[in-house]
């Protein structure tokens, strides 16, 4: 029979005190400003999305195995149920100042089953960025970022070993990422200054901590390129935002 558990008033200082003891985790983000308002909305595709190319990866048995049952496919074009558009960028590309803090804590790129997760990542100019690799065989994590700007590295990373650690120090949307032992393997790196998010495949996203104040917001995605859209934010004014792609 199962055990009922009676529930217990702890107070809010002890909690905090028993998460930081073991070493749980804050959530990532920002520092509140001491005035801020939040952009939501959606990205949608209007049309019929492409077929996902499926990769063979017959070559790498190790990560085949990974996806037996599920073969992996391409991550170019990822479009939800309802239409919403995946792995888009929104960020603040005019009006923001800079007067809010660095994202807390780092961002992490994964390698699985010889993809990078997530394919498309977002972080702030100067935050740190953990790379790792949890398969059996080795990659080549080779960021090509536009000359002049952030710096091109490419570096090699066995299995299970120590995470690679970076950061970027001017906003580029997008860093296309690659790996030299994998042809297939694509991810983006897009660096920015201020709020930003990445969609999920319901093409819902939300900037916090926006201050007050008239912005250009874009959105940016790899096949479909960007959209802009003027917004307006008010200090306890949610301001909303869609943007629809036309499929190709």
């Amino acid at each position: 029979m199962a055990r009922r558990i009676r529930a217990l008033a702890v107070p809010m200082g002890l909690v905090l005190l028993i998460c930081l003891s073991f070493g749980i985790p804050k959530p990532a983000g920002r520092v509140a400003a001491a005035a801020s308002g939040q952009i939501t909305g959606t990205v949608k595709l209007d049309g019929v999305a492409p077929k996902a190319k499926v990769i063979d990866m017959s070559k790498e048995p190790s990560c085949a195995k990974v996806h037996a049952s599920t073969p992996a496919t391409m991550e170019n074009v990822v479009v939800g149920p309802a239409g919403g558009l995946a792995n888009v960028v929104i960020y603040l590309s005019e009006g923001y100042t800079g007067s809010d803090a660095v994202a807390t804590q780092p961002a992490r790129l994964e390698q699985k089953g010889c993809q990078y997760v997530p394919h498309v990542i977002a972080v702030d100019v100067g935050q740190k960025l953990t790379i790792t690799n949890d398969d059996q065989t080795s990659h080549n994590i080779h960021p090509m970022p536009k000359a002049g700007g952030n710096q091109e590295w490419n570096k090699s990373q066995l299995g299970g070993s120590a995470p690679i650690e970076v950061s970027y120090n001017a906003p580029e949307v997008a860093v296309p990422v690659k790996c030299n032992v994998h042809p297939w393997m694509h991810a983006y790196i897009a660096v920015v200054k201020g709020p930003y998010a990445v969609t999920d495949d319901s093409g819902a996203f939300k900037l916090d901590y926006v201050p007050p104040g008239t912005y250009t917001l874009t959105a940016w995605q790899e096949t479909y390129g960007t959209q802009t859209a003027k917004v307006a934010v008010a200090l306890g004014k949610p301001a909303t935002v869609d943007f629809t792609f036309k499929a190709k």
